[in-house]
């Protein structure tokens, strides 16, 4: 989407006022057509906005207590629709994090007056959406803050807890004014129109009640969100944390679910073997499966440098979705696990404003006729593309070969010949391998092109095979693609993962004493690198023959697995090189293998796939007019190690 130059952060009422009150009296059809402008406007009071909450039956009993699980909903509604008889659409984030680990960059809780109802809901959304016409629905999931049952980690219990909301928003499940309460209370002031937002768990959360094709969910909003949890925790049997979704659960669980959830934790550990092997747990949160029943709109937002939330999760959701001709529109940052928020606020505000009004006030802004992509290609420098990936990208196969240099092979499109060997060295990492790519070391083979004479751009998922032969029972591969050249890029890596928090604030809608829209600013993180690593992908060479069963190696016999690496849209400029490292355990990025082993990889069974925009006749065009000489050996500098320690997809 272009780069829009208007934005205020307090819209003038005084601008618009009868076209607004217009707007506000008319159905969104009726009142385009009495020359309303295209978009809502702030015209409700949020100070006296309707603040409310109640527990909607699941139709579930996780917790194993005889009585259906009731999950809390705390509601931010404005007033003067439901006195006028008119219905309002609802804005919605299921979450386990509202009262244990809080939301967005400050960490927000909800709090709760004397009569438990909502007094601060975490984020912007109820501040600046309730007073343009919109309900806000905060959900606790089961086993969360006031909800019942128990967390499940996107399993059944996780993604009802959402869906029951919806349901009930649409007249199809029952909620009570309590807990524990037999008086029911109807949706009668909403037309069941709902759009779901979050980020990580609660945009996975929406991935997944999309899924089961729920009505009236009619748009998404997942913002660096899991598609498949097996791709959260491991990469074809590789591990990618030293914990599973048991540790997860834990650490949100109420004290309440604590004490009556230890059977449901006791699932997650059986059904979650570290093997890395495919179980019915993870088929169950497998929502790519499910991708033909999905109803619903999807704006996806990702950084394409997330090791939380790695990218393969959007890649192949993305492409799912596509596959099924579902509605999509997807921003790509340069950052980690980060929320658009903090890293370009006032185009995202306005973009999501425009994009909920399109989706669930049905009004004609043009936001569904503009360009489906926008990507950050440097700090703040954005561009778009009209479809994602582009017209004209094509899967071409790249070839390793060997160099000059022991381990300092060459790249291109002719098949290679012989041999390279490395043992895996579980304290190096990514950043050790790029710093010393030009250097022979016995930790990692790399693979470089000539200096390109044109730009190169990558677009899409790419897969890496390798034929390795390891010397021990058990073994682990990484691939990584590499730009090898100078830039400065967001630094990902820093703990805040490529943005800086200001002290000063910007605000977003309206306050009221509890419940402030206003936010600190953040800036640009930024670092001048010699090379960054831009796509990764792991596996455990045991599961070579079935991505869902590992199997002992016999040492000394020569096996092919392929690596599926992370989705990006990357260009490697004119006068960089394009690189491919194969190597062992990618230190705190998975965990290491039982044993130490050596692997010999054989270059004639090796290759990239990749998705290069123009296909292979770019690849040739931008490798033609140089011809390949060995880099200086000094060592590069890039980002320090990413860790990925104990990682919670939260905030």
């Amino acid at each position: 989407m272009p780069k829009r130059t208007r934005f205020t952060t307090w819209r003038p009422f005084a601008l618009a006022a009868v076209a607004a009150l217009i707007a506000a009296f008319l159905s969104p059809a009726a009142a385009q057509a009495a020359g309303a402008p295209r978009e809502s406007r702030p015209v409700y009071s949020y100070a006296h906005a309707i603040r409310e909450a109640v527990w909607v039956d699941t139709g579930l009993d996780s917790d194993g207590d005889g009585k259906t699980d009731r999950v809390a909903a705390d509601i931010v509604r404005p007033a003067e629709p439901a006195a006028q008889g008119r219905k309002v659409p609802v804005i919605m984030d299921a979450s386990p994090y509202y009262s244990c680990c809080g939301r967005g960059n400050e960490s927000q809780l909800k709090t709760y007056d004397a009569h438990g109802d909502i007094v601060q809901m975490p984020l912007f959304y109820d501040n600046y959406f309730v007073p343009r016409g919109y309900a806000f629905v905060g959900v606790d999931l089961a086993g969360t803050n006031r909800s019942d049952g128990c967390v499940d980690v996107g399993g059944r219990s996780d993604i009802q807890s959402a869906k029951a909301v919806i349901d009930w928003l649409n007249g199809r499940a029952k909620a009570y004014s309590s807990r524990t309460g037999t008086t029911t209370v109807k949706a009668t002031w909403t037309n069941g129109r709902t759009g779901m937002i979050g980020k990580s768990w609660d945009g996975t959360i929406a991935n997944g009640v999309a899924a089961t094709g729920v009505k009236g969910l009619k748009t998404i909003v997942p913002i660096s969100a899991i598609s498949s949890w097996y791709d959260y925790y491991f990469a074809k049997g590789a591990p990618l944390y030293d914990s599973g979704p048991d540790w997860l659960a834990g650490a949100v669980e109420s004290d309440a679910a604590s004490a009556k959830c230890g059977a449901v934790q006791q699932k997650l550990i059986d059904g979650a073997p570290r093997s890395g092997d495919w179980t019915g747990l993870w088929t169950e949160r497998n929502y790519v499966k499910d991708a033909a029943k999905v109803r619903a709109s999807v704006f996806l937002v990702h950084g394409m440098q997330d090791l939380n939330v790695r990218t393969k999760n959007f890649g192949q959701w993305w492409d799912a979705l596509a596959k099924h001709g579902v509605e999509r529109k997807i921003w790509l940052s340069q950052t980690g696990h980060v929320d658009p928020f903090d890293y370009r606020r006032g185009a995202w505000v306005d973009t999501l404003h425009r994009w909920f009004d399109h989706e669930l006030l049905g009004y004609d802004n043009g936001i569904d006729r503009e360009p489906t992509a926008d990507i950050e290609r440097h700090p703040d420098q954005w561009v778009t593309s009209s479809v994602w990936p582009p017209r004209g990208t094509g899967t071409t196969t790249l070839r390793p070969a060997t160099g000059t240099r022991l381990g300092v092979g060459t790249l291109g499109l002719r098949t290679g010949n012989g041999t390279e060997t490395f043992t895996d060295d579980p304290k190096q990492s990514e950043t050790d391998w790029a710093a010393g790519i030009a250097t022979p070391t016995s930790a990692k083979a790399g693979f470089l092109t000539a200096p390109l004479t044109h730009d190169l751009r990558l677009s899409g998922s790419s897969k890496v095979t390798g034929t390795a032969t390891p010397t021990t029972s058990t073994a682990h591969l990484t691939a990584v693609l590499v730009d090898l050249g100078p830039d400065t890029i967001r630094d990902y890596a820093d703990d805040a993962e490529g943005i800086t928090t200001l002290t000063d604030r910007t605000c977003w809608g309206e306050s009221t004493a509890g419940d402030s829209a206003c936010f600190k600013k953040t800036r640009a993180k930024t670092k001048a690198v010699d090379y960054t690593v831009f796509s990764r992908g792991w596996a455990d060479l045991g599961h070579y023959a079935d991505s869902g069963k590992g199997v002992p190696l016999t040492p000394g016999k020569a096996y092919t697995i392929t690596l599926d690496l992370a989705a990006t849209d990357h260009v490697v400029p004119k006068g960089h090189r394009l690189a491919l490292i194969v190597a062992g355990t990618d230190k705190d990025l998975i965990d290491p293998p039982s044993t130490t082993p050596t692997l010999t990889l054989d270059l004639s069974g090796t290759a990239a796939r990749v998705p290069l925009v123009g296909g292979a006749a770019a690849f040739a065009r931008a490798t033609s007019g140089s011809a390949w000489t060995a880099p200086g050996a000094s060592p590069l500098a890039g980002v320090h190690a990413p860790r990925t320690v104990q990682r919670v997809p939260a905030s």
